[in-house]
């Protein structure tokens, strides 16, 4: 069937709006029975319409598909209105196991353990759980312990979509100014601990 442009701008807004999932390209060129080059340059133009709008709803290109999100400019208000996705925000705890395993995937429970320094098999499962991390195979070592690694889903919560998106490590290093801060920080706190032991 042929589609003018304009319709297929309809469709397609139709479709995202009650996917539950970030929609490629060759999905909606399937479900239309068009070609996927033609899928794609109409997501694309449609993505740039609705950005150059600066409308309410952005249409993002995600976790290798395509998906409504609300402005970034409204998110205050936004949350006010809705719950966290889970109902619940991530820990600490999690987050930090979060970032381990994003950077360093493939990674087993103890290779987060070793970075973190505690024990961590509580929040890889939760994470799991809430559909974050997933295995992904086996470590060729004694137990064959299992590989972690991110989803679909943690690319869509946090924006991305590939893992190479991720903002490089240096960015959250800290200067040498509050390097040397920390040191005279810990310098000072170890000197009253050792005065205070002498009293």
């Amino acid at each position: 069937m042929m589609f003018k442009l304009e319709e297929l701008k309809h469709l397609f807004e139709s479709l995202l709006f009650v996917s539950d999932e970030p929609l490629s390209a060759k999905k909606c060129a399937d479900v239309l029975e068009i070609e996927a080059k033609t899928a794609k340059k109409v997501l694309e133009n449609l993505k740039a319409e609705y950005q150059e709008a600066d409308r309410g709803i952005q249409i993002r290109k995600i976790a290798g598909g395509y998906r409504m999100y609300t402005h970034p400019a409204n998110s205050q208000y936004v949350e006010k209105l809705l719950l966290t996705w889970d109902g619940r925000r991530l820990t600490q705890a999690a987050l930090e196991a979060l970032a381990i395993v994003a950077y360093r995937q493939p990674i087993t429970k103890m290779g987060v353990n070793a970075v973190r320094g505690v024990n961590s098999e509580g929040v890889i499962n939760s994470l799991a759980d809430k559909g974050l991390l997933k295995e992904v195979g086996r470590e060729n070592s004694p137990g064959q312990p299992i590989l972690y690694g991110t989803t679909k889903i943690f690319l869509e919560r946090f924006g991305l979509d590939s893992v190479k998106e991720l903002p490089p490590l240096e960015e959250f290093a800290p200067d040498d100014d509050t390097v040397d801060t920390i040191r005279t920080r810990l310098y000072a706190d170890d000197k009253v601990y050792v005065d205070d032991e002498t009293d």
